[in-house]
């Protein structure tokens, strides 16, 4: 399903986004945050609701960690997606919990096909129990786990292929993790099952002297832009997020990127 550019459901944005006049096709809300539902965070919900399509993107759904999937979370992400009427969900192929203690990061799992058979069950019961499709995204590292066998786009592969869902394709994520490890980010692009793709995120990043951090703390820059449209020249056009996180300016300045995004879409359907 097509939906165009979108941007996040920030609390800055809770009073000002509802009644926005500019154009937005769509809007991704972090569950975590509207799981237990009331007050000022309700009202924003509801009202965005009844204006746009809302896709959930999870940060705590651990789909990678050893712990048992949390029954409680997955039954409370489910009730919300159906109130929401979600044509589809996503978190991130990573882990974020060990031994019950949520470690508020995203962290990497080792590239191996032991880590894919761990997976693979798990992914199958979330979207068993949501009853939507489910998208994986490719997150940002900065160490290798030990143990690799696969390379990063194999990895991915196997997961979505075995599993059979879908993939959140971050492009700033690609972009980083290739400036740090040291690959080709459009040969990693053209390993991927592009087929698989129902989402793209684009968000900025920060450049050190030794490294790129992934911070959503800034605006696309245009090494990100051009890979985006490498991208859609592969898969046409994919819903697509301007992710901004941190140091978040205006509304208006979200929605400008969120503006450049659509016209690329645009170009692609040509």
């Amino acid at each position: 399903m097509f939906l165009g550019a979108g941007i996040g459901l920030r609390r800055g944005f809770y009073e000002t986004l509802p009644r926005t006049e500019r154009a937005l096709d769509w809007v991704e809300i972090v569950p975590e945050n509207f799981l237990t539902l009331g007050g000022r965070s309700q009202r924003a919900l509801d009202a965005c609701a009844e204006r746009w399509p809302l896709l959930p993107h999870g940060v705590g759904l651990n789909i990678g960690g050893p712990d048992p999937l949390d029954d409680g979370y997955v039954t409370r992400l489910a009730a919300l997606t159906r109130r929401l009427k979600s044509p589809f969900f996503s978190d991130h192929l990573c882990y974020s919990r060990l031994g019950g203690v949520y470690l508020h990061d995203l962290l990497p799992l080792p590239f191996n096909e032991e880590a894919v058979e761990h997976v693979v069950p798990r992914v199958r019961e979330v979207m068993d129990r949501v009853g939507l499709p489910f998208l994986l995204e490719n997150p940002s590292y900065y160490a290798r786990m030990p143990g690799g066998t696969l390379s990063e786009a194999t990895f991915l592969r196997c997961v979505a292929e075995e599993a059979g869902c879908g993939l959140l394709l971050d492009v700033n994520n690609i972009y980083v993790n290739a400036q740090n490890h040291g690959y080709e980010p459009r040969a990693f692009v053209d390993a991927l099952p592009l087929e698989r793709v129902a989402q793209i995120h684009l968000a900025g990043h920060e450049r050190r002297p030794d490294v790129l951090i992934d911070t959503h703390g800034g605006p696309v820059c245009d090494d990100v832009w051009s890979l985006y449209r490498y991208v859609l020249e592969r898969t046409g056009p994919v819903s697509t997020l301007i992710e901004w996180d941190q140091d978040i300016p205006s509304m208006e300045a979200v929605l400008d990127e969120a503006d450049r995004a659509r016209q690329l879409l645009r170009e692609a359907a040509r």
